[in-house]
């Protein structure tokens, strides 16, 4: 796990973002899920940067990006970014919190976006109902408002095998990587601060304006409620496609990284 050594910073209205800039071509960029950063993408960055330019920004409030110290939003962030690379539009991949990063931001700028992979997410508006990670959400709120953050990290790793399977079932160096990358970006916060990103809201209802290619990604372990949005998503678009992973839950890119980047690879060939 490298340190910000190889990263670049983006100057923003509210303070410094981080990215990897990596290979040349046309663009994709990674969009890591909550609580960890860019490099979830550590065994994609590489295989994709063979024949792609490829961002992987850190999301405000994660990884080696600045807090924020004003309302924002993820699309805002995104955009600016893009426009301050002077690249794109853009293949967006994202993975949970990406994928509903990558989802606002072709919404609210299409311009700047060539296509959309959705992985274990839907649009931004999209809430858990199954019981087993409403219970998780619980776990969340309470240990956090405890200050407990050993029951927090217990809890955002029980995502990971998900409601079906036990940590024994997963790589033991996946729990690490994630645990590293959470705790680093937990690390930057407090206790009670204020949460300033503001959501979008009403996405459902422009979905179906979405006219560039859209592929959900999701894996065959994930609840239902999740899969019937992301399937609900490329039902509405114009071009939407989807592939299950069998055997894997929320982070396909680590339990499966090869079956991953060649789904990624070969959605990139069709456009």
């Amino acid at each position: 796990m490298n340190a910000a050594s190889d990263l670049r910073f983006f100057t923003s209205s509210d303070g410094d973002l981080a990215y990897r800039d990596a290979g040349a071509g046309d663009l994709v960029v990674l969009l890591h899920s909550g609580f960890v950063d860019h490099r979830l993408y550590d065994a994609q960055i590489p295989a994709l940067a063979a024949h792609h330019r490829v961002i992987a920004p850190d999301v405000r409030g994660h990884g080696f990006s600045a807090n924020a110290t004003e309302p924002f939003r993820w699309a805002d962030d995104l955009a600016g970014l893009l426009r301050h690379l002077d690249a794109g539009p853009a293949v967006l991949v994202g993975l949970s919190m990406g994928g509903a990063i990558a989802t606002d931001t072709v919404l609210e700028y299409p311009e700047l976006v060539r296509a959309v992979v959705a992985c274990g997410a839907a649009t931004s508006d999209f809430e858990y109902t199954d019981p087993w990670y409403r219970q998780i959400q619980e776990e969340y709120a309470r240990t956090l408002a405890a200050g407990d953050l050993d029951g927090w990290l217990a809890a955002f790793l029980r995502v990971v095998p998900g409601a079906h399977r036990t940590p024994d079932d997963i790589d033991p160096g996946i729990l690490h990587r994630l645990r590293d990358m959470a705790l680093h970006t937990m690390s930057k916060h407090s206790p009670g601060e204020p949460n300033l990103h503001v959501p979008m809201t009403d996405t459902w209802s422009r979905v179906p304006k979405v006219d560039v290619p859209v592929l959900a990604v999701n894996g065959s372990l994930e609840p239902d409620d999740l899969t019937g949005a992301a399937e609900r998503l490329v039902r509405a678009v114009r071009d939407g496609r989807s592939v299950t992973v069998d055997g894997v839950g929320h982070y396909i890119n680590l339990e499966k990284p090869e079956e991953f980047t060649t789904i990624l690879l070969d959605f990139l060939r069709t456009l």
